[in-house]
């Protein structure tokens, strides 16, 4: 009972995103790399598991692995949030349903973190169903093997329209470690969501841009 009366007493802090901009402690501490003066970009684009960097750095295909701090690189705590191809604007509350084609879980980490007290998109009018027949957005997260390919294809043959596609974190985007291309091999792709994995604000900011807002 103690537990309940000191909740009651402090309430629940909830992020101002997005009336306001993210608080310094939601932006992740490990942010893209950012190549300082006179960088190596040759032997840092050598060195790089996923082929993120060439003339510049490819937010997609970054898993934050680090390795290019060895050459002149820093990271930077500034978050790339999402590429909008298409918006589709909803006029009340939109759905989403998760497909996870084959992740490592870790982005499955954040996305549940938006249904809690601080996140808490349900403030925003967005809400997780457990079937693509109710959706509006097809969140889609992880890299598409075989046999999860034909239940994605289903999933979004399944949504009604008008449906936005939201792919979230580098194994969906690009493929990630396997250095393959991502889900729009098989889908369009409106909304797209750098990271590995993306945070909260990210996703968030994501699926506000899928729904035109």
């Amino acid at each position: 009972m103690r537990w309940i009366f000191r909740g009651i007493k402090k309430g629940i802090l909830t992020t101002r995103y997005p009336e306001e901009k993210p608080a310094y402690d939601e932006v992740p501490e490990i942010g893209l790399p950012v190549p300082d003066k006179c960088a190596d970009f040759a032997s840092a684009e050598s060195n790089c598991p996923t082929g993120a960097i060439a003339d510049a750095v490819d937010a997609e295909k970054c898993i934050f692995c680090g390795r290019c701090e060895d050459f002149r690189f820093k990271r930077s705590r500034t978050v790339e949030l999402a590429e909008v191809r298409k918006a589709l604007p909803f006029s009340k509350s939109i759905h989403v349903f998760v497909a996870d084609v084959g992740s490592c879980n870790a982005c499955n980490r954040e996305v549940e973190m938006l249904n809690n007290p601080f996140y808490d998109f349900h403030r925003l009018g967005i809400f997780f169903t457990p079937t693509p027949r109710h959706a509006d957005v097809l969140l889609v997260i992880g890299y598409p093997v075989e046999k999860t390919v034909k239940a994605l294809l289903e999933a979004y043959d399944a949504m009604p329209e008008p449906k936005v596609v939201v792919a979230a974190g580098s194994c969906a985007l690009s493929g990630g470690i396997f250095g393959e291309r991502g889900i729009d091999r098989y889908i369009d792709v409106d909304v797209r969501v750098p990271g590995c994995p993306p945070p909260p604000i990210a996703l968030l900011h994501g699926l506000l841009k899928a729904s035109g807002r």
